[in-house]
């Protein structure tokens, strides 16, 4: 996949689709950071009280290893400790939009100067159990530039790592697997994506998922 068709895939992509039923599955991860496409029959009750906006970079790049550059956040946070998630936070009143509050995220957790980022749209929202409703941000980093070239520099209070799934991963439309566990009184599907280090799962996998079917014309 070059620089084209993403543009090109990113600009007709539809709405997230819902899960279709799956078994339970036995010690699966504590249940609050699970995510669900906003509107959906899946996020209803899935958190009590008004919700918080916030914003994430999808990073995209098409280097030597292609794929989706995330970070695993520091095990000692308050919210989400030790999670792999995508750059972000709250969009805060100073924030433009929801692309303003992705980048100002991204520099300030990983480094990423927001002049190398080609913004080529937003995903659908995704609302958290922790009281997030989410915008994904989708950017393209610069075109043959690895991931060791891009200078990111992340911050030791809140990133412990920054690693790329690679686009082979991403793809595979049998890469990712379903799990269902209760949470507020009935059962709530997610995601995990197949990684050798980490454990991918909760709105950053749900947005891996619907990227990759987004990519791949679904």
């Amino acid at each position: 996949m070059d620089a084209q068709a993403l543009r090109a895939r990113l600009a007709a992509r539809g709405a997230p689709r819902p899960l279709p039923a799956i078994r339970a599955v036995p010690n699966a991860p504590l249940p609050p950071a699970i995510a669900a496409p906003a509107g959906a029959n899946d996020a209803q009750g899935l958190v009590e009280g008004a919700l918080v906006p916030a914003a994430v970079l999808v990073p995209f790049l098409l280097g030597p290893v292609s794929g989706v550059l995330l970070t695993k956040r520091n095990a000692h946070l308050s919210m989400h400790a030790g999670q792999v998630s995508f750059p972000g936070g709250r969009i805060d009143a100073t924030d433009r939009n929801p692309e303003a509050a992705a980048l100002r995220e991204a520099r300030e957790e990983i480094g990423l100067d927001p002049a190398r980022v080609e913004v080529l749209g937003r995903l659908g929202d995704y609302v958290t159990g922790t009281g997030f409703c989410i915008t994904p941000v989708v950017g393209l980093l610069p075109v043959g530039v690895g991931l060791d070239r891009l200078d990111l520099v992340p911050s030791p209070d809140e990133v412990e790592a920054v690693f790329v799934l690679p686009l082979a991963v991403l793809l595979d439309p049998a890469a990712p697997c379903q799990r269902r566990v209760e949470w507020r009184g009935r059962m709530r599907d997610f995601w995990v994506w197949p990684h050798s280090e980490h454990y991918i799962w909760g709105a950053t996998a749900a947005i891996l998922v619907h990227l990759a079917a987004v990519l791949r014309g679904e």
